[in-house]
């Protein structure tokens, strides 16, 4: 079992801050840092799989970085990985949604045979700041006739409320590490 404080520690200590990107105003946290720590990794990915033990169909993952770690997730959890890719990335029939960011406007598309209708999906992205992603990435699977089985993101910014846009969406939202500032 995962000791998810002492692991929020070390995660955050491997998170790089860099102020004022992509835009003024923005203090985007960089996840990179933890690719070069496979046995920090590990125990992250190991603490998805057990809050996310059961009733997972796939793992939807969010462009780009999303990719990275939801793909692992869904390999180490033996189920399919769904990407969500940026507008005009896909080369066969999509579904899509427009979403906002804290600093724009992006789309999401997602090929239309991505997945089955019925199945249980855990979206999967690396930080949670104003929900707009992780909504519009929920809408996606729904429209494709998925359940929403939960959120999983390694960081959430609670001071953005991202979570409260997401709560009416699934019953299980699971953040390893939290900022409240």
């Amino acid at each position: 079992m995962v000791d998810l404080k002492s692991l929020e520690k070390r995660v955050k200590e491997n998170i790089r801050n860099i102020p004022d990107f992509p835009k003024k105003g923005i203090q985007f946290k960089d996840l990179m840092p933890l690719l070069k720590k496979p046995f920090l990794m590990n125990e992250i990915m190991l603490s998805f799989r057990e809050h996310f033990s059961k009733n997972v169909d796939g793992i939807a993952g969010a462009e780009a970085r999303g990719f990275i770690f939801g793909s692992i997730l869904a390999y180490e959890m033996g189920v399919p990985f769904i990407a969500l890719r940026k507008k005009g990335k896909l080369p066969f029939k999509t579904l899509r949604e427009e979403f906002e960011l804290e600093y724009g406007k992006d789309v999401f598309e997602m090929h239309i045979d991505a997945l089955n209708k019925g199945d249980n999906i855990l979206i999967f992205d690396d930080v949670i700041a104003t929900g707009g992603t992780a909504q519009a990435a929920a809408n996606l699977i729904k429209k494709a006739g998925g359940n929403i089985r939960g959120f999983a993101f390694i960081v959430e910014l609670d001071y953005l409320k991202g979570r409260e846009k997401i709560e009416p969406l699934a019953d299980d939202i699971f953040s390893i590490v939290h900022y409240e500032r």
